[in-house]
């Protein structure tokens, strides 16, 4: 399996330099081969994202929703119809509620995986209570928009583009996901869905965990989008910054047309 994969060169930095990193060799394009039996098309948090209007508050919120409705309408439906008319396997993680606990194959993660240890939680006190209640008033999300938001997740579900078929496997943590990639000889996880410089790296069975796993973590560039700020929404910043990460520390940034040419196998 071989095609264009992109990634970034940060060497060599010029000390003479006012800003020594000028002199990196920046974003390079090489081809790479992958093994097709090693690698897995991994579906992170691509919820239902409801009609715009339905839970406001979620919306002003999170403003990224907008676009995950395209890339979920326009993306996914070709990208997720030719991963599995080839032989990749195509894995779920998921989160946020129990719309997933019947599916075969998240009941297939839990048993492969057991029970994982508790995390040993520092205790809170009045001081942490009276930060986080500020952060959340102030910062995110905002104590007007809590409610829409904590409705929305009860009525979390996949989107109808990203719903498992059949028994692929579901993991709502790094442990369930692990076991699913030992299972399946996978070694190569490349993610889609949102957010890329949010779920995708630092939730559970994100990239940061499965690195710890041992697994490369690339992405598909435009199958995945961002949590931007005011100051980045326009250009999308964030999310150019978050695959950087991806390309320097996890894995390769990959284009849709390409990853899906090169696939193997396709009937």
């Amino acid at each position: 399996m071989r095609l264009p994969a992109r990634l970034y060169q940060q060497f060599d930095a010029d000390p003479t330099r006012a800003v020594p990193a000028a002199s990196y060799g920046g974003w390079q394009q090489r081809e790479v081969e992958l093994s097709p039996e090693r690698t897995a098309l991994v579906v992170m948090h691509a919820w239902d994202t409801q009609a715009p209007g339905a839970f406001p508050g979620w919306d002003r919120a999170v403003e990224y929703r907008v676009r995950a409705r395209r890339i979920l309408r326009e993306i996914f439906p070709p990208l997720l119809t030719a991963v599995r008319a080839s032989t990749l396997p195509v894995f779920h993680v998921v989160g946020g509620g129990d719309y997933y606990r019947t599916l075969p194959g998240y009941q297939r993660a839990v048993a492969l995986a057991g029970n994982p240890p508790d995390v040993m939680r520092v205790p809170p006190d009045a001081t942490w209570q009276k930060l986080q209640a500020l952060r959340h008033a102030h910062g995110f999300p905002g104590a007007h928009n809590a409610g829409d938001i904590a409705a929305g997740f009860q009525h979390l579900d996949f989107a109808p583009e990203a719903r498992p078929h059949g028994a692929e496997g579901v993991a709502e943590n790094s442990a369930q996901l692990a076991a699913l990639c030992r299972e399946a000889g996978v070694n190569h996880l490349i993610y889609v869905g949102f957010a890329i410089n949010w779920c995708l790296l630092m939730s559970p069975g994100g990239m940061t965990d499965m690195a710890r796993h041992g697994c490369l973590c690339s992405t598909i560039e435009e199958a995945v989008t961002a949590v931007e700020n005011r100051e980045t929404a326009a250009m999308e910043i964030e999310k150019q910054q978050a695959l950087w990460r991806v390309a320097l520390e996890f894995g390769f940034v990959f284009n849709l047309p390409n990853f899906i040419r090169a696939l193997p196998g396709r009937r």
